[in-house]
């Protein structure tokens, strides 16, 4: 049940605005993968081309899974969650009218997750007891903190292969942020989950990455090891506030 995505030189505009230039980057079985920068450089850009919701101008973006390779520059964003991607939107985007419940089945769309309902709704609940007890609650009554473990658990559903999580800890508290991550490591130990995570903060982002890549104005201006990132001069200045 191996999976494998590589990204390799891939550019990507909006009109005349270029938001990718030239990236590269690759995820293995198991593995989590931060995407670090701030706002407006790319992150979100990236995770779109890779769900097939931006076509990139040039590049390549293989997913193989079980050594069959798929181009999913030339796939629809359906076929690429029917390999098993599953995409987690920053802002959450739940259906506020619906229910927890409501909302979680609609991530089973995934044709091989239909079968599975039963079994990834105990998962979910199982995952994220809270949901559980709120299950005939409205997703929009929830709080930003609960609204963000529904959208987790939404994507996981689908049984995902791959899972990108775009910006976990936008409009949440550092203890949420903190929590939020804490549930996002733990699902990655215990399930060897494979995820992609774009996020600006550094440091709650190194407490589940293996490896990390930081983006400046669309390039990959570097990307290493966890460890060798922290001791890393850009990511000193720009994420850790130490100056020289």
């Amino acid at each position: 049940m191996a999976i494998k995505l590589e990204i390799t030189n891939i550019a990507a505009s909006y009109g005349a605005v270029q938001a990718l230039h030239d990236v590269s980057l690759n995820i293995s079985q198991g593995q989590t993968v931060a995407l670090l920068g701030t706002n407006g450089n790319g992150k979100s850009t990236l995770m779109k081309c890779v769900m097939g919701m931006v076509r990139p101008s040039q590049g390549r973006i293989e997913l193989e899974i079980d050594g069959q390779r798929h181009d999913l520059t030339k796939l629809s964003t359906q076929e690429i969650v029917n390999l098993g991607v599953a995409m987690i939107p920053e802002g959450r985007r739940l259906f506020p009218k619906l229910t927890v419940e409501e909302n979680l089945l609609l991530g089973a769309y995934r044709e091989s997750a239909r079968s599975k309902i039963a079994q990834n709704m105990a998962f979910c609940f199982e995952t994220f007891p809270l949901l559980a007890e709120r299950r005939r609650q409205l997703a929009g009554s929830m709080s930003g903190g609960q609204q963000q473990m529904l959208a987790i658990a939404r994507g996981l559903m689908s049984s995902p292969r791959l899972l990108l999580v775009d910006e976990p800890s936008v409009g949440l508290s550092p203890l949420l942020v903190s929590q939020t991550i804490t549930k996002l490591k733990e699902l990655k130990d215990k399930y060897e989950l494979t995820v992609l995570m774009a996020e600006q903060n550094f440091n709650q982002a190194m407490r589940v990455a293996d490896y990390g890549y930081i983006i400046v104005h669309g390039e990959i201006v570097f990307h290493s090891e966890v460890e060798a990132l922290r001791e890393n001069e850009l990511v000193k200045s720009f994420y850790l506030g130490v100056s020289h």
